[in-house]
């Protein structure tokens, strides 16, 4: 018996589904930090978070993020990035940003704008220590009168 040809659509298909699923896989892999002079930027696949540091409020190290209900994002082993609502505050919709790459780790909460939060850590503990001092020493330059 003669075995079926697939048409060359389908063979194209499934080789652009894997492309982007691999490409989605390596941008939300881990998360991308760029400090500029005036802010942080914080990357990870497609959520990108701009906190510039004359808006910084307070930095804080956390051993567990509260409990929240996503809005969008995801989980995936010891990740958990997106945008989620916290349960405490369900009178007004404030949203928390959360990129957190090894959920086991200490995480940094930012509040920044008066009440916009931001819950981040990275895979390395060490470098997350290094960006919390880092965080903490802008915010004190700022806070300190010239």
């Amino acid at each position: 018996m003669a075995a079926k040809k697939r048409h060359w659509f389908w063979n194209l298909l499934l080789v652009l589904t894997i492309i982007t699923c691999l490409s989605a896989l390596t941008m939300h892999y881990k998360n991308w930090i760029k400090t500029a002079p005036d802010s942080i930027r914080i990357v990870s696949g497609f959520y990108v978070e701009t906190v510039p540091y004359s808006e910084l409020d307070s930095v804080v190290f956390l051993e567990r993020i509260p409990p929240m209900e996503r809005l969008n994002g995801f989980s995936a082993l010891e990740k958990e990035k997106g945008i989620f609502r916290e349960f405490q505050d369900s009178l007004t919709d404030k949203k928390a940003y959360v990129f957190v790459d090894n959920i086991s780790q200490p995480k940094i909460k930012l509040v920044y704008m008066d009440s916009l939060k931001l819950y981040l850590n990275l895979k390395d503990s060490v470098e997350t220590v290094n960006l919390f001092h880092g965080l903490q020493e802008k915010l004190k330059m700022r806070m300190t009168p010239n």
